[in-house]
């Protein structure tokens, strides 16, 4: 089963929703680095302070001794005065030899801390091989962050005297705290500006696709048959402008189509009208000629009974001059339309007065109303009522009694008229071409009885309809307005 796809409209909007989201996490995740990145550069500034006021005040007593300064004498002379320089900067620090063996640490124990009595081969490896002769070791105790650094002590010659090591906590509570509660903030920001832009994202969507919406209810209403209208849109995108204009430039060449298609099709009807014409008009010719050439070949003014001939020829050419002026007639009604005559007539009137030609055993005639008021030409609706009912007792075979049924019914504002009848019915393939001028299933008549019927209906703005059922008969529906 395929998924069905989200609208413009949705994506727009989901969109929005989601660049929002993704910019305030990473808004988030840029501050939570930048704040640990700032505690970082806190903690390790803080222990090169450290380191720098040691040294200055170990320099100073190392400046101010009477003891030959050398590692030996390391311990003799901080003895009393690692105290004093750990008390004055608050920092507990130790001294180590060369070798990496403890001289002395400013504090005899310190809580909840190892000191090691031998620095590792690693660290005196790494401090030694120090640029900088200073080394930093980072591992992780009492639940925090711990370093210990440690830098090489040198004499007034400039030559390695000692090692100073430093242990240092970093201690993030206070950070952490100010952090959490930042984001905290953060939070109710984001969750303000997520509800701002949802409401603007439904807006800028609903702004950005109006404009679609309306092209799309114009595309969807185009049709050849009719005359379309353009687009004019006020204010809209480039991109939709130009989508616009391609339509509407889309609706001129459409319009020219249909008005080159129907001037085709105009022409074609014409052409095959003529053939048509000529094909009717050349069925009596052929008889005639006939007549004149008999005529010619065996008149003889001697002949007793020539005149009983003349009235013979004279009637044969009278009869096809007859049929001749009848096809003349048909085609002149079909091409142009009598003008309308409109007057307030009674239908169920006139179409009682139009079924008395026919035989009052075959039709069946009802109505729901004793009298129905339309603005109608008379002759037209006697035309219609006549021509099918016609069609509909030629329509049954000469083995079957006829039963035709002419039903009339109204509504507020329509006629309904329909004609049934029991005869062979309409096979599927003459269905289509039922109302095309021309066609006809009888060995007489010329097909122009239903489309000049339904061209009448059509100009009252009525339509003709039927259905049908094979061997058991078929209905036509007619409807048309009370009022034009």
């Amino acid at each position: 089963m395929l998924k069905r796809k989200l609208s413009l409209r949705s994506r727009i909007f989901l969109f929005m929703i989601m660049l929002v989201v993704v910019a305030s996490i990473l808004i988030a995740a840029v501050t939570i680095i930048q704040y640990r990145e700032q505690s970082q550069d806190y903690h390790r500034q803080r222990l090169e302070r450290k380191e720098a006021q040691l040294i200055s005040s170990i320099n100073y007593v190392l400046k101010e001794t009477t003891w030959e300064i050398k590692t030996e004498n390391l311990y003799l002379i901080f003895k009393d005065k690692i105290y004093e320089i750990a008390n004055i900067h608050n920092v507990s620090f130790n001294l180590y030899d060369l070798e990496g063996n403890l001289i002395k640490m400013s504090k005899s124990s310190v809580e909840n801390t190892r000191i090691d009595n031998y620095l590792s081969t690693e660290i005196l490896k790494q401090l030694n091989e120090s640029v900088s002769k200073r080394y930093v070791e980072k591992n992780k105790r009492l639940g925090g962050n711990y370093r210990s650094s440690y830098v090489m002590l040198t004499g007034n010659n400039a030559k390695p005297l000692g090692i100073l090591n430093v242990p240092y906590f970093d201690d993030d509570t206070l950070n952490e705290a100010q952090l959490n509660e930042f984001l905290i903030r953060l939070s109710y920001a984001y969750i303000v500006m997520i509800l701002v832009a949802i409401a603007f994202a439904y807006f800028v969507s609903k702004y950005i696709t109006k404009s679609l919406q309306t092209i799309r209810e114009k595309m969807k209403g185009t049709r050849l048959e009719k005359s379309n209208q353009k687009i004019k849109l006020v204010g809209a995108s480039l991109e939709v402008s130009a989508l616009v204009e391609s339509y509407n430039s889309m609706i001129d060449d459409l319009e020219e189509s249909a008005r080159k298609l129907a001037t085709s099709e105009r022409k074609q009807a014409w052409r095959e009208m003529a053939k048509q014409v000529a094909h009717e008009i050349k069925n009596p010719l052929t008889p005639m000629r006939l007549s004149v050439q008999s005529f010619q070949q065996k008149f003889d003014p001697k002949d007793p009974g020539v005149h009983k001939k003349v009235d013979e020829y004279s009637k044969t050419l009278i009869q096809q001059i007859d049929t001749l002026s009848s096809i003349a007639s048909a085609f002149s009604n079909f091409a142009k339309m009598p003008v309308q005559k409109l007057e307030l007539l009674n239908v169920v009137e006139v179409v009682e007065l139009a079924l008395d030609i026919f035989p009052d055993s075959d039709i069946e005639f009802t109505s729901n109303e004793s009298q129905i008021n339309v603005d109608f030409d008379r002759s037209q609706l006697i035309r219609i009522i006549t021509n099918l009912v016609k069609n509909a007792i030629q329509s049954i075979p000469v083995d079957r009694s006829p039963q035709i049924s002419i039903i009339i019914s109204s509504n507020d504002t329509d006629v309904v008229i329909q004609v049934k009848d029991n005869g062979n019915g309409i096979t599927e393939s003459i269905e289509r071409k039922i109302f095309e001028p021309r066609f006809t299933t009888k060995t007489s008549g010329m097909g122009l009885g239903l489309p000049m019927i339904k061209n009448i209906i059509e100009t009252y703005n009525g339509s003709i309809s039927f259905s049908t059922l094979i061997g058991e008969g078929s209905e036509f529906t007619v409807r048309f307005p009370k009022h034009s």
